[in-house]
């Protein structure tokens, strides 16, 4: 018998979502992705299916690489996937980008408030 599991149980107890709420909600708004398809909360997962997480700002890109019994510690949380190289190598380079790159734009014209922080991030 092949094991599986709920995708939703799954990013909760690999500790990407605190709650299993948070997961469900995640799933069904569309930034969690399996195998490049938009799928719901019900959704069945197994070892090897590629997952696409959006959290904030930040993309991540799984590997299943085993199901969860329970939600354990963060140790081990880790052994349950692993993060493609395509995926590590491009949130390296976010983090490597300077400040004033990563502020996000809220359309709009700026504040007078706004375009001096703009100006001292950007003297630097």
């Amino acid at each position: 018998m092949e094991e599986i599991t709920r995708i939703d149980k799954w990013l909760w107890a690999a500790r990407f979502f605190k709650t299993r709420g948070l997961a469900s909600d995640a799933v069904a708004g569309g930034l969690v992705h399996v195998n490049a398809m938009r799928v719901k909360p019900a959704k069945t997962v197994k070892p090897g299916d590629i997952l696409q997480i959006q959290r904030d700002q930040q993309f991540m890109a799984v590997v299943i690489l085993a199901l969860p019994f329970r939600r354990g510690p963060a140790k081990e949380a880790v052994l349950l996937y692993e993060e493609t190289a395509e995926s590590l190598e491009e949130r390296q380079r976010i983090a490597s980008l300077p400040v004033a790159t990563m502020i996000p734009v809220l359309g709009g014209r700026p504040t007078k408030k706004n375009r001096r922080t703009l100006d001292k991030i950007r003297e630097y």
